[in-house]
């Protein structure tokens, strides 16, 4: 898979703010989940992870809280704030737009 940084800027906010929306996780969990779903294609380093859900902590769209982990660790847990929920909608709405149109232009026959 691409980096990162060779996705759409704000890839990464959007599928972060999506896996939050499902349910609060720590960024070991984030991370698996992303790479599940998406069927091993989405992979995200924790070099890139970590400041990220730093990043969206820092705009108040999403909050995070020690727990204890399912393997009985403390771990920072992460949850969509209300702020959030009204971002993931906005970029939601961003993203189909702008994927509707690049798959538009890609069905486009060729000559």
């Amino acid at each position: 898979m691409s980096k990162p940084s060779d996705l759409v800027q704000g890839t990464l906010d959007i599928l972060l703010l999506k896996m939050l929306a499902l349910e609060p996780l720590h960024g070991w969990a984030i991370s698996q989940r992303l790479k599940q779903v998406s069927g091993n294609i989405l992979q995200v380093s924790d070099g890139s992870l970590y400041p990220a859900l730093h990043k969206l902590e820092q705009a108040g769209w999403i909050k995070a809280e020690w727990k204890t982990s399912e393997l009985g660790r403390r771990a920072k847990f992460y949850s969509l704030t209300r702020r959030g929920r009204g971002q993931l909608a906005r970029q939601a709405a961003d993203w189909e737009r702008l994927s509707g149109a690049i798959s538009h232009v890609m069905r486009l026959k060729e000559a």
